[in-house]
């Protein structure tokens, strides 16, 4: 508020208005009259209407925004023959993949088999338009399919009149448009509240569950339900394996023959190289063969029997065509029943299909946009169920394949499309004798590469013991309970983790260390031909050798517990934050930060209390007994039980390099310590620099609390400020002394490369001459330690050229700096508490912690 009215409002309703600059000293020519600078910086606060109007997107940014939604334009005008071939090869394969997949799949989710392959064409006839990986399939994947078989078999006993198609096709509408709509506001990074912990947990324990549920498929076991918790299905299945019938040689061969391809391709490809292309089709299309395979054996046993009947379970009928395509059925009662089961689905959807997507787009060199992969997933759910598709996200198996297949666009997604397309008008005669027990085995053999290998758990372990706990709650959770309750334990898990590391973190006192830095056993910085010149904090001086760095003073982040580290100043602390500033922490913070001032130092005024009944209950003093023995001996009482060697508080340096965020809880906590340790310290005061800030609201937040500049002292003695500031040279990489840097840079090393090879024409010679002087068998050769050897001459080689530019460096610097060198302040001098690294607050706190005494000295 600048205005008249806003001044006036603000006295009615009682508002104190800040200062527009509350140092005003800057202005004052006396206080910055020592700054031998020809610029100076006023840091200007943001502003809240500022942020605001950063929110509002300008005319590019929503054009952009809307040509993001459909990023196949960024390609589609460069699409040739070589990236048609690529993807005609993988679309292919991934066509004859899918299809058996997705009928597999769509039993997993307790529908008919078209239903697996209605949603397989939709998702990948949809995604390449929205899509940002070439990589990702969509389609039917096991773990959605098990979650969506759960829904179907609960919304059973609830709507009996429902089918179970339809139940399926709402659960997907419905969870495709909340996730649109997170896509749409470009929310993606949603997603990365979910660990890789809990993504493992949760594909292992789904992996594990859906294999167990495949078992009575795949021998034929009946007489107990496969959806009862994993652990009784795996005890009911003990109890009835004298129920196996004939599917089991059906299920157990198929399943055999799956692991035998894919290790016999594997041995081929790790033993003869030049046929790895070979056995990996192979081992892709191995679903593919065993299918076909026992397709043929159930028809060669099956076909003389009755229509509709067979000797094993085969999935008999397959309507053609798209027989259930029609608009999804959305009602009150069908959505309220399945609002308790869309924030698992939800889940399911998201993290699998964006890990996977992630994943591949990092092996394969290419970003991709979480929000947008959000879109292409909610489109694909909205639209699947209108031919009768159910939910469907990015699989794991078939994205390897399509990367190893050498797909080049997300375009190949239109080629598996019309293999899908074939499948559902063409083959649905054959599709007649496959056998269930075959189809189990193919959910078998896909969801076991989900389970977590040991040997990555045990990487888990090394990295976050505790995290590999949570890993193994999710699994049990997820086998004894349900899919829905094992994401939701682990998700809490490493949320309650997280929260209770920020609440209970400690800060870190640090302690000041010079350092060296070696290559080999030379000390950088130390030796005439530097070894990286240039670079580093080093001058070429022989002091510049050596630099401070700040460590814990108890080594807690593990260096040499046998480094002394000094004191920086006596009565000054270095306090870094470890988790951030906020209000979950910052009381537990700033207690460690108190409870360790107060146990090595002592109060400034030792008789403050002039009498018994003034001092704090918590701080009794000595009792009357030693104040009559003090008195006695004439010793003042106020330094009775007090430890007269420790120092007297003097500044605190705050390092917030982890701090990005203040809040108002935060800044309110450090204005009362900063108040408890004025009064602790009084008569001084205690002065706070604070180093290392990275975000302008935190420093505007800091600063409306009174932080970034010296305490006036009403009643004390006037004292002047010693600002210390860092400066720059203002141009940076097109400065006068950088541009003088590169021409003596690129002179040197010419005339390096000149000399270098004039010295090599001319040692040539020389040797060439001498050889023909004494022939080929006299022993006395050149460069052989002879006494005749021929003296070569000194050469400088172009590495000695780059070693020398330190010193060429240097001398720039020094004329530049006699001569009209432009620095400015890096940081505002409207804020002289505010430091850009911790070794300029450790200098103004110094400086101005001795200034105190030489003022007062002054006055008195």
């Amino acid at each position: 508020m600048t205005s008249g009215v806003g001044h006036k409002v603000a006295r009615l309703l009682g508002i104190q208005l800040q200062p527009k600059d509350p140092y005003h000293h800057v202005n004052d020519p006396r206080e910055t009259a020592h700054f031998n600078t020809d610029q100076t910086f006023v840091e200007e606060s943001p502003r809240v209407d500022d942020f605001f109007l950063k929110l509002v997107p300008s005319g590019p940014q929503v054009w952009r925004y809307l040509v993001s939604l459909f990023p196949f334009l960024s390609w589609i005008g460069y699409y040739n023959l070589q990236w048609l071939a690529g993807d005609l090869v993988a679309g292919i394969t991934i066509g004859a993949v899918v299809v058996p997949q997705g009928m597999a799949y769509a039993r997993l989710a307790n529908l008919d088999v078209q239903f697996g392959l209605y949603s397989s064409f939709m998702g990948v006839l949809v995604y390449w338009f929205f899509a940002t990986s070439k990589d990702i399939t969509i389609g039917p994947v096991a773990v959605m399919s098990q979650l969506t078989g759960a829904v179907v078999t609960d919304m059973a006993a609830v709507l009996p009149d429902v089918p179970g198609h339809v139940i399926a096709s709402a659960l997907a509408l419905l969870a495709g448009a909340v996730v649109v709509s997170i896509g749409l506001i470009r929310c993606g990074w949603i997603v990365d509240i979910i660990s890789l912990t809990s993504l493992s947990a949760f594909m292992t324990g789904s992996a594990i569950c859906i294999a167990v549920g495949q078992v009575p498929s795949l021998m034929g076991l009946s007489g107990f339900s496969t959806r009862d918790p994993t652990y009784l299905v795996f005890v009911n299945i003990l109890k009835h394996l004298n129920t196996a019938s004939m599917d089991a040689a059906m299920g157990l061969s198929a399943l055999a023959m799956l692991y035998l391809i894919r290790g016999v391709c594997m041995w081929i490809g790790t033993h003869y190289p030049k046929h790895q292309k070979l056995a990996f089709f192979i081992s892709t299309l191995r679903v593919v063969f065993v299918i076909v395979l026992y397709t043929l054996i159930s028809y060669l046993v099956n076909r003389s029997l009755p229509r509709g009947t067979a000797r094993f379970k085969i999935l008999f009928d397959v309507p053609r065509g798209f027989q259930n395509a029609a608009v999804p059925v959305i009602n009150t009662s069908i959505v309220s029943n399945l609002m308790g089961y869309l924030p698992a689905t939800v889940v399911v959807l998201l993290i699998e299909h964006i890990a996977i997507s992630k994943s591949f787009g990092r092996v394969n060199n290419y970003r991709i946009n979480p929000s947008q992969e959000m879109v292409a997933i909610g489109i694909t759910n909205m639209l699947g169920p209108f031919l009768g598709g159910y939910a469907a996200t990015g699989s794991f198996s078939r994205t390897a394949i399509k990367s190893k297949a050498g797909v080049r666009t997300p375009f190949a997604g239109v080629i598996t499309a019309s293999v899908v397309l074939l499948a559902i008008y063409a083959l649905p005669a054959v599709f007649y004798y496959i056998p269930n027990a075959s189809l189990s085995a193919v959910i078998i053999h896909a969801v076991g590469d989900l389970i977590t290998p040991p040997n990555t758990v045990y990487q888990f372990w090394l990295v976050s013991p505790f995290e590999v706990l949570i890993f193994f709650v999710g699994v049990f959770v997820t086998i004894f309970s349900s899919i829905e309750n094992g994401i939701y334990t682990t998700v809490l898990l490493s949320a309650a983790m997280l929260l209770f590391r920020i609440l209970r973190s400690n800060g870190r006192f640090l302690g000041r260390v010079k350092v060296q830095s070696m290559l080999g056993n030379r000390v950088i910085g130390n030796d005439r031909q530097q070894p990286v010149p240039g670079y580093g904090t080093f001058t070429g001086s022989q002091e510049a050798s050596t630099r401070n760095i700040f460590l814990p003073i108890t080594h807690a982040d593990g260096s040499n517990p046998e480094i002394e580290l000094d004191n920086p100043y006596p009565g000054i602390f270095i306090y870094r934050f470890a988790e951030g500033f906020s209000y979950p922490n910052a009381g537990n913070s700033l207690e460690h930060l108190v409870e360790h001032i107060f146990a090595h130092t002592r109060r400034t005024n030792l008789a403050h209390f002039d009498r018994p009944g003034d001092r704090p209950w918590n701080e009794p003093g000595p009792s009357r007994k030693d104040m009559k023995a003090a008195a006695a001996a004439g010793v003042d009482a106020g330094i009775m039980g007090v430890d007269v060697s420790l120092l007297t508080l003097k500044a605190v340096i705050l390092d917030f390099s982890s701090v990005n965020h203040v809040d108002i809880t935060s800044v309110q906590q450090l204005i009362d310590v900063r108040n408890q340790l004025d009064r602790y310290a009084s008569p001084d005061i205690v002065d706070w620099h604070i180093a290392c800030i990275n975000n302008r609201w935190a420093k505007r937040a800091l600063a409306a609390a009174g932080f970034g500049y010296p305490t006036v002292v009403p009643d004390g003695p006037h004292r002047r400020w010693r600002s210390i500031f860092s400066v720059a040279e203002i141009g940076g990489s097109h400065s006068a002394a950088a541009a003088a840097e590169v021409e003596v840079n690129e002179k040197e090393i010419a005339r390096s490369r000149r000399q270098t090879a004039a010295d090599v024409e001319v040692g040539n010679k020389q040797q060439q001459q001498q050889h023909h002087h004494r022939g080929p068998n006299d022993p006395k050769k050149v460069g052989t330690g002879g006494s005749e050897s021929v003296p070569r001459k000194t050469t400088v080689t172009f590495e000695d050229a780059v070693l020398s530019l330190h010193q060429k460096r240097m001398s720039l610097g020094a004329e530049l700096h006699s001569g009209r060198t432009v620095v400015a302040p890096v940081h505002g001098i409207n804020r002289p508490l505010f430091h850009v690294d911790l070794t300029s607050a450790l200098q103004s706190a110094v400086a101005n912690v001795e200034g105190r005494y030489e003022g007062l000295e002054e006055h008195h």
